[in-house]
């Protein structure tokens, strides 16, 4: 066995390391990752205002070098007039108000059945087996194409435009649970059986964690298409909304109204996708964050 000098102890004794210890990697800071980030998040930014700008721009300069057919060339300029007329005398408020309530019915429905059922397919798989191609079948259906028949079974109300809107999510949501689920790793499952885990100690504990981050992000999405579904619906017949305001002054070759009315409706997707992007940071908090 080795001797130790009389350095290397005063080293020891002293609070150094001997020589051919191992030393620990010293713990990087965290300020510079986030300066990286809040450059690289102004940079985001930044190019985001300059393509909005390009847009509107090149917008313009068709509308006024009419380069397009002449009823299609309005410019920004009338359609915010338009816009601002239509939040004054509150023509945009009420619609916008019925189209988002049937969206938000349609989503939180939709959703709550189709996680349970995704679920449920999921810890059943004989039973999926057997519903798998009733299911595609139903999926693969184009939902415009059934519009007419929940505006003959409900009405032109809100109802219809639920029923429309919530075929689109609930196959979304169920697809996204089930796969989730299932997504469970096997050697998870069996060691924690094993090791004397119940059933629902299992499905708590081991599959609904693994299955959460799928099922979020379906309902992420699935909140977009519940606003597809609901404008899609109001184009065909409604008593009112963002769609139904579409269909009317399309029919009166008012594109100055159809652009602003389009133009809202993609503003308001956007601000839903990152309502909806923040609560889900807030519920998977306890993943491990990623590397960019």
């Amino acid at each position: 066995m080795s001797q130790i000098t009389a350095s290397e102890q005063v080293t020891h004794h002293r609070g150094g390391v001997p020589p051919g210890a191992d030393v620990p990697a010293p713990v990087k800071s965290q300020r510079p990752r986030r300066a990286r980030g809040s450059r690289s998040t102004l940079l985001v930014r930044g190019a985001q205002l300059a393509l909005v700008v390009l847009w509107l721009g090149a917008w313009d300069l068709t509308a006024r070098n009419q380069w397009i057919t002449p009823v299609l060339a309005k410019s920004p300029e009338q359609s915010w007039n338009y816009f601002a007329e239509a939040v004054e005398n509150g023509e945009l408020w009420s619609n916008g108000q019925a189209t988002m309530l049937a969206v938000v019915i349609a989503w939180v429905l939709a959703s709550i059945v189709g996680v349970v059922a995704g679920i449920t397919l999921g810890l059943l798989p004989t039973v999926e087996r057997i519903l798998a191609p009733f299911l595609d079948a139903a999926n693969a259906m184009p939902r415009i194409a059934l519009a007419p028949f929940f505006i003959v079974a409900f009405g032109i109300g809100t109802q219809a435009k639920v029923a429309l809107a919530s075929t689109l999510v609930f196959f979304i949501v169920l697809s996204a649970s089930r796969a989730g689920v299932r997504s469970a790793d096997a050697e998870w499952l069996r060691l924690s059986a094993v090791l004397g885990a119940k059933k629902h100690h299992l499905f708590w504990k081991v599959m609904l964690p693994v299955a959460t981050p799928a099922i979020i992000a379906a309902l992420r999405l699935g909140l977009i298409y519940a606003l597809l579904g609901v404008v899609g619906s109001e184009l065909i017949a409604a008593e009112n909304g963002l769609g139904q305001l579409i269909a009317q002054y399309s029919s009166l070759f008012r594109l100055e109204a159809v652009y602003a009315i389009l133009i809202l409706l993609a503003v308001i997707a956007v601000v839903l996708n990152q309502v909806m992007a923040a609560i889900e940071r807030q519920l998977l908090r306890w993943q491990p964050p990623t590397d960019h």
